[in-house]
């Protein structure tokens, strides 16, 4: 009777923390950790503060977010992949680490099918192609027009080479037949502070990182990457509206663990930040950066990570793009 009192209890401490009893023993009992490949500052840091934040009162349990910045988000990727699978420590994936890399960079460690649980899609935004306000060429036909009076020299920053803000660029070269100058820097925080101090003059920055910087007037929105305008900035043409015919150059957010997460702690995480993105608030901040699209099932997530990986993996090749590893 008192063994069957003490389950009892356990079970319902475990149903207090939001983890259903069958979980218990499985799930962490610590803090839980969302890797972020990038310094505070930038978009991949900005949506996993808003889940985590909201993991946090659902779970009655801290969920911290720790920057993990280097080569584009790898190393914080890098450093997942060899933790232990207890539902502990979870990367925000990011187009950079589980899209671009795997072309980009023939020395990579991990494997992103071998290494990883692909969890839940958090949103796909657009980049922002922002401009510091002190530029005389602030339409994307003018920006063409000015690379080419002066090829090499027009100064572009990314959050680092091989990331999407520097394959958006690239983009941007073949498509436009346009030289220019790539300034890549460790992560879309310190690239901001550049771009607004007049140390660097265009970006095709992240719309979750730039859309503060525009709405104060810091830097100028010249153009969106999605064929489509996104929610949050109606205003703003896309580059296909400005004679980039097809132009598509996203950047995406989402969950993973490292291999061998058992699929019960896989899939509660799942249900649960789906439950935090249909709620009104996370809409309405997911609206203002851009980010469409998130949610679903795990395989939903798996399914667009394989496409993702195909379709970099051409531009790559079509570009002869090249980063140092």
């Amino acid at each position: 009777m008192q063994r069957r009192s003490l389950i009892q209890a356990a079970g319902a401490a475990a149903a207090t923390l939001g983890v259903p009893r069958l979980f218990a023993q499985e799930w962490p009992s610590g803090p839980v950790r969302i890797v972020v490949g990038f310094p505070p500052g930038g978009g991949t840091d900005a949506l996993a503060r808003v889940v985590a934040q909201k993991l946090t009162i659902m779970w009655g349990q801290q969920v911290i977010v720790e920057n993990k910045g280097g080569v584009a988000g790898v190393l914080a990727a890098d450093y997942v992949a060899q933790q232990p699978a207890d539902g502990s420590t979870l990367l925000m994936a990011h187009i950079n680490s589980h899209a671009l890399a795997p072309s980009l960079q023939p020395k990579l460690r991990y494997n992103v099918e071998r290494d990883f649980v692909p969890i839940v899609l958090v949103g796909v935004t657009p980049n922002l192609l922002i401009a510091n306000p002190g530029q005389k060429a602030l339409s994307v036909k003018d920006i063409v027009a000015t690379c080419k009076a002066a090829p090499g020299t027009i100064s572009f920053g990314s959050a680092g080479a091989g990331s999407a803000q520097h394959l958006a660029l690239e983009m941007f070269k073949l498509q436009g037949g346009v030289d220019a100058l790539h300034v890549p820097y460790k992560g879309s925080g310190p690239l901001l502070a550049d771009l607004m101090g007049g140390q660097i003059q265009y970006s095709f920055e992240t719309m979750t990182a730039a859309t503060p910087h525009v709405k104060n007037g810091r830097v100028i929105a010249v153009a969106q990457t999605r064929t489509k305008r996104a929610k949050g900035h109606p205003s703003v043409p896309t580059m296909q509206e400005q004679g980039f015919q097809g132009f598509e150059a996203t950047t995406w957010y989402g969950l993973a663990g490292p291999a061998k997460l058992p699929a019960s702690i896989a899939q509660k995480v799942n249900r649960d930040v789906n439950t935090v993105l249909a709620m009104p608030d996370v809409q309405e901040r997911l609206d203002t950066y851009g980010a469409e699209d998130g949610g679903g099932s795990q395989d939903k997530f798996k399914q667009f990570i394989s496409t993702e990986i195909a379709k970099w993996a051409k531009v790559v090749k079509d570009g002869n793009v090249h980063v140092e590893s």
